[in-house]
């Protein structure tokens, strides 16, 4: 099979693993049982040995359809060719009572034929372990077992099976109105294999899905414009949060490139403090402080027994809150398009990052404010943190991009350094909490002076990426969105029009969307190319629109940044990391960064419009 675009997929998933479901009908990628497991489909990264699950027509041509669900994570996929139509109907069964040690993998695979009688093909590959380990198939009365040493699924279905290389597959016929239900489980020890999901029970557990989905989006509190990609952004987010912890991730797939046939091949299946703490951002400002809650529980958790460790917190941490995450090359997986090497792991683990205390403070500020207030314990634990910040804010470090290069004083480390003291008195001051406040002032001071003194450039008139650099960078865009500086000061707006000219002329743009730094100008320790940040997309056009509120040709600006940049949004609303030169999906997909910045821009710049109205 030849490998589909990355933005031609789909996920579902159960807030414990998710599947890439292409639109043909292929699930290309799937872990199971949780996000970090070895895959047991993964197309995704070699079209050849890594294994899928197809249902699809047999007759050609055919067109396809995929859409959500209304309001769900429900996934349906449409199949319309000259013999009628078909619908596929792809979901993971969430249960909402699930206790701790409970949970099974469980996915359900329902075709329906809408018109006509239709002929289609069924093939069911596995391929363990990244395609590592040797299976066994075995057919049963009602369907086939996948065995392994470590692994058993069970694949249920009414229609015969016959066994091939690496799996099964069939021929069938349906007429119109008929259904049949695939159901893949995970076979636990102890279980039996006579666990056949009937057509009454699959159609049970679809409406319990359906109704968990709407009654989790339901609790969300924004009206605003764009309320259709909010909420699916909302909905995606909530598939990335690790149920049994609380722990985010960042994306649930691995080594997706970030140029074809490059290197930038990276594992995204971790929690990192910086996507969690703006994504705990992004729930709280649509009312979603449950999952707040259970994130700082979780990194609570990690971060007790090592809180005298140096630096005390890790960039990253295991969705089980494990502190190794050894990185790994798959030599023996091809890589998307072939795009090697495959990596699982992530080295990064161990980097230097400032900017995570910042963003990890600012989560905390945000929770006492609009969530359960921090308890005295939580105190001493952010106090232990911003301690350590004033001790090693001067250190050079490896940055929010983690270069794998020389180690710098990036401006963007020391402003979210200025963020964590920033934050640590005003919770303080809030809660009368003991600290001390003088000292932290003292140092908050002098980390403003260092930003405005070293991380400007006269010749640029812009803020660079570090201390002595002429290079631009586009987490320099959040200052004003963590209120750091004016968005209308001189400075920024200055450092706004540097960043707006073409990447031929010395800026980040290119098409209205925005690279995180030129590549011919920072040296971040690796060959290649990428494509352009989403992100960063988004926080220009937040911080577009924050000065929007005086500047109203910079609201228009905004406004229709951020329409152009939906536009880039795949088929059913969903984002990978980077877009190319030829407005493809690049980088792990789909991507928490890009769906919590959209949120955060949509948010403010609605809030800008409202009051312009007025």
């Amino acid at each position: 099979m030849a490998y589909q675009p990355i933005e031609n997929h789909a996920i579902i998933g159960d807030m414990h693993t998710v599947a890439l479901v292409a639109i043909d009908g292929s699930i290309d990628w799937l872990c199971i049982p949780y996000f970090d497991s070895p895959s047991v489909f993964g197309a995704l990264l070699d079209d050849k040995k890594g294994g899928f699950f197809k249902i699809a027509p047999s007759e050609h041509p055919v067109s396809y359809k995929q859409f959500y669900w209304p309001g769900t994570n429900v996934l349906v996929t449409r199949y319309l060719s000259t013999q009628g139509a078909a619908e596929l109907m792809d979901f993971m069964p969430v249960d909402s009572t699930e206790n701790a040690g409970s949970y099974r993998f469980r996915l359900i695979r329902r075709l329906t034929v809408v018109r006509g009688t239709i002929s289609f093909s069924f093939e069911c590959r596995p391929a363990f372990n990244y395609a590592q380990d040797q299976h066994e198939t075995e057919l049963t009365t009602i369907g086939a077992v996948f065995s392994t040493e470590k692994l058993r699924l069970l694949l249920t279905t009414d229609i015969p099976l016959e066994i091939c290389k690496n799996g099964v597959v069939s021929n069938f016929t349906l007429r119109e109105g008929q259904i049949t239900d695939f159901a893949l489980v995970q076979l636990l020890p102890g279980s039996e294999w006579g666990m056949h999901i009937s057509s009454r029970e699959a159609e049970n557990l679809f409406r319990q899905t359906v109704c968990y989905w709407r009654n989790w989006i339901a609790r969300c509190k924004y009206s605003g414009r764009w309320r259709e990609m909010v909420y699916r952004s909302a909905l995606t987010l909530k598939l990335l949060t690790f149920k049994p912890t609380g722990a985010i991730i960042a994306a649930p797939t691995t080594s997706l490139p970030e140029e074809i046939g490059g290197i930038r091949n990276w594992d995204y299946r971790f929690s990192w403090i910086r996507d969690s703490a703006f994504t705990i951002y992004a729930f709280m400002r649509l009312g979603f402080t449950e999952e707040a809650q259970n994130y700082m529980e979780f990194l609570s958790k990690v971060y007790r027994g090592f809180s005298r460790k140096n630096p005390p917190l890790q960039i990253m941490y295991g969705i089980d809150g494990r502190h190794e995450l050894k990185e790994m090359e798959l030599n023996h997986l091809d890589g998307y398009k072939g795009s090697r090497p495959v990596r699982v792991g992530n080295g990064a683990y161990q980097q230097l990052q400032l900017d995570i205390y910042g963003e990890l403070l600012d989560a905390v500020y945000l929770c006492n404010k609009y969530g359960a207030p921090i308890s005295f314990e939580e105190w001493l634990e952010v106090k232990h943190l911003i301690e350590w910040v004033c001790e090693n804010w001067q250190l050079e470090d490896e940055g929010i991009w983690e270069v794998r290069g020389k180690k710098r004083h990036f401006i963007y480390s020391k402003l979210m350094c200025w963020v964590a003291l920033d934050r640590g008195l005003r919770l303080a001051e809030k809660r009368s909490f003991p600290a001390d406040t003088s000292r932290w002032r003292k140092i908050r001071n002098e980390i403003y002076t260092f930003i405005m003194e070293k991380g400007w450039n006269a010749k640029k008139k812009a803020f660079v990426q570090s201390s002595g650099s002429e290079a631009l960078d586009a987490s320099i865009l959040m200052m004003p969105l963590v209120f750091f500086i004016s968005p209308v000061d001189p400075m920024m707006l200055s450092t706004l029009q540097a960043i707006m000219r073409s990447s031929h002329e010395g800026g980040l743009l290119a098409n209205n969307l925005v690279y995180r730094y030129n590549l011919r100008k920072t040296d971040d320790g690796l060959e290649g190319k990428e494509g352009t940040f989403n992100i960063c997309t988004f926080w220009l056009v937040e911080a577009l629109a924050r000065a929007g509120q005086y500047r109203p040709q910079l609201l228009e600006e905004a406004h229709l940044l951020f329409e152009r940049m939906l536009g880039f949004a795949n088929h059913v609303g969903l984002y990978a990391e980077e877009i190319g030169f030829s407005g493809e999906a690049l980088g792990n997909f789909p991507q928490a960064l890009t769906h919590l910045s959209l949120i955060s821009a949509a948010y403010n710049l609605n809030k800008v419009l409202d009051a312009k109205e007025k």
